[in-house]
């Protein structure tokens, strides 16, 4: 398979490159697990910054901005962690009051951690742009909104976009409408829009295909439980992970049961970012750490003491520990010669010590 580092080139987001050559970025994802209460969301901010996040995503929507309020069908959800709420109750409880976006991002700068958003119609941006939000993502859900990709892209600001539950077709339709803009950097992000998803659904193999296809940074919104697929993806060339936070889960927020509590998102941010050094770089031969222990290796030696001219056999000369002798290849060929002097046990065997084998004894 080809490299997919070469397909995986670098761009910036707030600062912080993002891409080949350079540790994932993490971003912590709030959502709505301030449970509807500021001082919540500003201690999630806390929380990220604290734990090693990178970024931290918020959500800007109203109810009636996302859906309406109504119960026809679709309307109520049928499956899954939200059952039988509708649409604009779920929104309700979730979103972020647009009253509070000036103080998180206040706070984010203050711990030193951007912040940006998801925003879900033009009005949504509008405010975002007046608190000069620094990078734009696209959730999965809307992906096909068209409209909302060309207002989004036409700040020129960088764009993550979300690609659960997206046909081969939809993506390319959605960089199309962001690549009509010029020189606005975009980042794809692989994603399984499921809440959990199961961890077998989570398709990481997905990920070198994608980096290849669309020249492009590739990352992972993830909804599974733990850490597993975000240091797996890293491994696959993920150089972006967005996880949802949660102060504890016990809380109960409306997206707890897949978020990561303070100290597992600190357990994953290592864990990431150990992935990434592992992966070094491809290489042939030995590593300078690889250098000193090459001693260690087998060679010949003189297992028991040899008279002069006495011959060589298994019972005094063996492959063994450590690696100052004559390389193991040679045991048949030294087999049968004899000792030119004396040869004590322990010495590493060397064609200097013998000669040519003399006639049978």
């Amino acid at each position: 398979m080809p490299n997919v580092a070469d397909h995986n080139p670098v761009i910036e987001l707030a600062g912080r490159p993002c891409g080949r050559g350079h540790p994932p970025l993490l971003v912590a994802e709030l959502s709505g697990n301030h449970g509807g209460r500021l001082e919540n969301a500003l201690a999630l901010i806390d929380a990220a910054a604290d734990a090693g996040a990178d970024l931290i995503k918020i959500q800007t929507y109203r109810p009636d901005t996302i859906t309406i309020d109504h119960d026809g069908p679709g309307f109520r959800i049928e499956t899954g962690l939200w059952q039988g709420r509708t649409l604009y109750e779920l929104y309700q409880e979730a979103h972020t009051p647009w009253e509070w976006h000036a103080a998180l991002f206040a706070h984010a700068r203050e711990r030193g951690v951007p912040l940006f958003s998801s925003p879900f119609d033009p009005t949504a941006v509008d405010l975002l742009e007046r608190l000069d939000c620094p990078i734009y993502k696209i959730a999965s859900f809307e992906l096909v909104d068209v409209g909302l990709i060309e207002c989004v892209a036409a700040t020129g600001k960088p764009v993550i976009l979300s690609t659960g539950m997206a046909t081969p077709a939809e993506i390319d339709e959605a960089l199309a409408t962001i690549r009509a803009c010029p020189d606005v950097p975009v980042v794809l992000m692989h994603c399984t829009s499921s809440y959990p998803t199961p961890l077998d659904q989570a398709d990481l193999n997905t990920l070198p295909t994608m980096i290849q296809r669309y020249q492009a940074p590739l990352g992972l919104s993830d909804h599974t439980k733990g850490i597993a697929a975000p240091v797996a993806a890293v491994a696959l060339g993920a150089t972006l992970i967005e996880k949802h936070l949660t102060l504890e889960r016990a809380d109960g927020a409306v997206d707890a049961a897949f978020s990561l509590e303070p100290a597992e998102f600190r357990a994953m941010a290592v864990a990431c970012r150990d992935a990434w050094s592992a992966l070094g770089r491809a290489r042939e031969g030995p590593t300078a750490a690889e250098a000193a222990e090459r001693v260690n290796r087998r060679s010949l030696y003189v297992v028991a003491d040899i008279a002069a001219g006495e011959r060589l056999t298994p019972a005094n000369v063996r492959s063994i520990r450590p690696g100052l002798g004559l390389h193991p290849r040679e045991l048949q060929a030294v087999l049968g010669r004899r000792a030119c002097s004396a040869i004590a046990k322990g010495t590493p065997l060397d064609w200097s010590l013998l000669r040519e084998p003399g006639p049978q004894a």
